[in-house]
């Protein structure tokens, strides 16, 4: 069950959004850890912006703003201090759900080993604050490695196989003779190693 921080002053939003969540599958919480945040603006002591900033230092778990500013200005902010989405109040409870939805499930498409991350969906990597895109073979043979750190090369075929991505071990060297130069050029160089006679680890 995943679990929502709700940061929200007015206490009978607070309880009616702890009821929509609950009702839902999720399990809200008072503070992290926690798999998704939402941040209402004005609350006392430290405000919403101040909790995101300080969320963002640790974590890259998605963010939603939800409150009764309106402004442009207002909006702008909360993207730059790193939310993935600004509500306005009121909120209509189908849409904030299935943006929650939307948000938890393009996190779980996330992968990250030793600082490298892999995004699964949008078939980028990231390392050291750079950013590769990757073709569909890429990113599926990335998955494999970064699940197991230690796959044969035919198990990794057999992955794709499933995938319906075509490949055969010669597609496999291309592939991975690319996975490294890309890796390369994010100060990523050895991450990818031959382990001879079974096939790759990280």
């Amino acid at each position: 069950m995943e679990k929502i921080l709700v940061a929200e002053d007015d206490s009978g939003i607070r309880q009616e959004l702890y009821t929509l969540l609950h009702a839902n599958g999720y399990l809200p919480v008072a503070e992290p850890p926690c798999d998704l945040a939402i941040l209402d603006i004005n609350l006392p002591g430290e405000n919403g912006y101040e909790i995101c900033r300080k969320l963002r230092q640790t974590s890259d778990i998605p963010v939603i703003f939800l409150t009764a500013r309106d402004s442009a200005d207002d909006e702008l902010l909360g993207f730059s201090v790193g939310a993935d989405d600004f509500i306005r109040k009121p909120y209509h409870s189908s849409v904030l759900l299935a943006r929650i939805a939307r948000l938890l499930k393009r996190k779980s498409t996330d992968c990250t080993v030793r600082g490298l991350t892999l995004d699964t969906a949008g078939m980028k990597i990231h390392f050291g604050g750079k950013t590769a895109e990757l073709t569909k073979n890429e990113a599926r043979i990335m998955a494999c490695l970064m699940k197991k750190e230690l796959c044969a090369k035919q198990e990794i075929i057999e992955e794709l196989w499933q995938n319906n991505l075509y490949l055969d071990e010669n597609t496999l060297y291309v592939n991975i003779s690319r996975l490294r130069e890309k890796l390369k050029q994010l100060g990523a160089a050895d991450f990818i190693q031959t382990v001879r006679g079974v096939g790759y680890r990280l």
